[in-house]
């Protein structure tokens, strides 16, 4: 078990910090759309899709869609707390909000579209609290570090190889919850909040809550798909739906900027 928890932790550190250094690298078209892909997702699911039932994946994407919508708590709750506590204090408290949150959310009956509902409308709800601060701060793109990479890379390996090793003997719903921890928002924030301030590290945490939209699209396109295609198949219909909705997201971003310059 150790090995193979191992291995899981080693590949999935590796993805992550090829895809981080690959977006980088890429320039701002292409890699504002391969940032918003589901790089602890992707791996949590692909290990899921080998070694589990497709009963078991679909209680998984179920529980994983009920973490999203803590995360969009966790980013609301660093916003709010950031104006006034450090990186760790910010940061801790979000997570705190959203460990219950989590597990209280996946206890709540319905399918997979119930879930979806209920993110709209904490998305709705999370918009709101991010115009209501009316944070002006422009997002600052800067590269990452090694020590920024290696920790996304150590933190996104260690939660999908506790998740699909250790969490799986509980069953899904434990598996589903510890893949959806917001990873990547934790580290923008701590590396943000470090180097450039509170304000930065408020703003970019924020805007990041509609990126993951394409988290969900990841979820609910494997949750219909599974047992219906072969494994492999449905990863692959997954990405390139969370891709998709990266894209459309990105160029929807892009056309508001150039109306709000052209007035």
């Amino acid at each position: 078990m150790l090995s193979m928890l191992l291995t899981k932790l080693v590949a999935t550190a590796l993805v992550v910090i090829g895809v981080s250094v690959t977006v980088a690298r890429l320039g701002p078209r292409l890699g504002g759309i391969l940032a918003g892909t589901p790089i602890v997702l992707g791996p949590g699911y692909f290990f899921m899709l080998q070694e589990q039932s497709a009963e078991f994946v679909r209680s998984a994407v179920l529980s994983t869609l009920h973490a999203l919508v803590a995360t969009l708590l966790f980013s609301s709750c660093y916003v709010i707390a950031a104006a006034r506590l450090g990186a760790l204090g910010s940061l801790g408290l979000a997570t705190l909000c959203w460990i219950p949150a989590a597990f209280l959310f996946s206890l709540l009956p319905g399918d997979i579209w119930a879930a979806v509902l209920l993110y709209i409308i904490v998305l709705a709800m999370a918009e709101g609290i991010r115009r209501a601060l009316d944070l002006k701060q422009p997002v600052v793109v800067a590269g990452s570090g090694w020590f920024d990479l290696l920790l996304r890379g150590l933190l996104a390996g260690l939660v999908v190889g506790v998740a699909t090793t250790l969490a799986a003997r509980s069953g899904p719903v434990l598996s589903g919850v510890l893949v959806g921890f917001p990873v990547g928002l934790f580290t923008i924030g701590w590396t943000l909040h470090q180097r450039y301030g509170a304000e930065v590290a408020r703003c970019t945490v924020s805007v990041a809550q509609h990126g993951m939209l394409s988290l969900v699209a990841f979820a609910v396109v494997t949750a219909l798909m599974v047992g219906s295609v072969p494994p492999m198949a449905t990863f692959v219909l997954a990405l390139l739906a969370s891709i998709s909705v990266s894209m459309a997201l990105f160029m929807l971003s892009r056309w508001r900027v150039r109306s709000v310059l052209s007035r």
